[in-house]
């Protein structure tokens, strides 16, 4: 199965936002800062703290929140040229090939740890931190996307 895309920046900018939410170390930081925001609001308007611990933790709340949903992907997004990039990519028995008019690269199906889907994307990752996207729309209908769905996850072992 072979496609062809470029990447549109609101999509990836979602994608990205994905992906660092689904990361472990960012979940963990934003339960642990929505529980002491909750119980600094909480302890506030019991009036058993003064202002200053709650102002602290909603800004740190609202940072956090910037930073993630906004700042990061931006951040990402600027720094890459792939996601400026026309690609063709082929899903075969042997791994996957990708080619740009600077090259071809073929990974083996080994050469993936995981895969996620997601909304606009199919997430396919070499380690916890390097991966690439393909774009969902990039499939010409809803056979493909399926077919390309059941051969990663057949080829893709977690």
């Amino acid at each position: 199965m072979t496609v062809q895309f470029g990447y549109n920046k609101k999509e990836v900018m979602d994608g990205l936002r994905g992906h660092f939410i689904g990361r472990p170390e960012i979940r963990i930081l934003i339960i642990a800062i929505n529980v002491f925001a909750i119980l600094s609001f909480i302890l506030y308007a019991l009036r058993k703290i003064p202002s200053l611990p709650f102002l602290i933790f909603a800004t740190l709340w609202f940072t956090l929140w910037v930073g993630i949903r906004w700042l990061l992907p931006l951040s990402i997004y600027r720094r890459s040229a792939t996601f400026k990039d026309n690609f063709v990519l082929s899903l075969t028995d042997q791994g996957v090939l990708l080619k740009t008019k600077k090259g071809n690269q073929l990974w083996r199906w080994e050469d993936f740890s995981a895969f996620k889907e997601t909304i606009y994307f199919f997430h396919v990752y070499f380690n916890s931190s390097s991966f690439f996207m393909i774009p969902k729309d990039s499939f010409k209908d809803i056979m493909e996307i399926q077919a390309a769905r059941k051969l990663l996850k057949e080829r893709i072992r977690k």
